[in-house]
């Protein structure tokens, strides 16, 4: 009982009580960095060795969808042109939003209509679909209703049923297996509904995005209303992303 009471003391108080300002260790790679200027003697050595073809070169950008947020590209580029932030507030409402250039700073979430806000601005219920992911986003996930994060707090809640949920929350690339299951799990819940994807894998397949054991067609056909990168994303980001686009405070 003691030792316990003098780890709980040591630990000090683990609440983030302010997710707007709250700041993340150095070590912790978060939205990356493209100097302006120039590669040299056009090397392209960060498109050859990045996993997932997230990078582009002439000029630089990095595809945050694609980025497994690795350090491999930082590692060998010689003229230090990219290099990773703490920066976790990166989530967004567009696909497109998620290309970093040289002129990124940071990317931030447009507001949700006033019809989406109405709806789910005050309690938001969601159900989570694990769609053949390695479990990395599903444990940052249910880290968001632990101690430290307590989403709960904000209104935002994880629901074992669809019948009970406002929208879908997807990790993993959908796997041929999980695809109908998707399917019927969004069917279940009632309108108005909304879909956010965490994690790489999610947003664009990551390192499973040529694999014949994915089915993406659900992604084709349905609007995504939040892009949530990373790999995992860490749980400051989904919950930055989520209040800003409800406008939360």
């Amino acid at each position: 009982m003691i030792d316990a009471i003098k780890l709980r003391i040591l630990q000090g108080d683990p609440i983030i009580h302010d997710v707007r300002n709250a700041s993340l260790p150095k070590l912790f790679r978060g939205l990356p960095v493209i100097e302006n200027k120039s590669c040299a003697n056009e090397c392209s050595r960060c498109v050859e060795i990045c996993p997932t073809n997230a990078i582009s070169i002439n000029p630089v950008k990095i595809d945050l969808g694609l980025c497994v947020f690795c350090p491999l590209c930082e590692e060998a580029c010689p003229g230090k042109v990219i290099h990773f932030t703490n920066e976790y507030k990166i989530a967004s409402d567009s696909r497109e939003s998620l290309i970093v250039t040289n002129g990124t700073n940071t990317i931030s979430v447009e507001k949700a209509s006033e019809k989406i806000r109405s709806y789910f601005g005050r309690s938001l219920k969601l159900r989570q679909i694990s769609a053949g992911g390695c479990n990395g986003c599903e444990l940052e996930l249910n880290a968001l209703s632990n101690v430290n994060f307590d989403i709960g707090r904000y209104g935002i809640e994880f629901v074992a049923s669809p019948r009970h949920a406002d929208g879908i929350v997807i990790t993993g690339p959908i796997t041929q297996n999980m695809a109908k299951a998707t399917e019927i799990c969004y069917d279940a819940v009632p309108y108005p509904k909304i879909i956010i994807l965490i994690g790489t894998c999610a947003i664009s397949g990551g390192i499973f995005q040529y694999s014949e054991e994915t089915q993406r067609k659900f992604l084709e056909e349905n609007k995504i209303d939040l892009f949530i990168p990373g790999c995992p994303p860490h749980p400051l980001t989904f919950i930055h992303g989520l209040l800003d686009w409800l406008d939360k405070k």
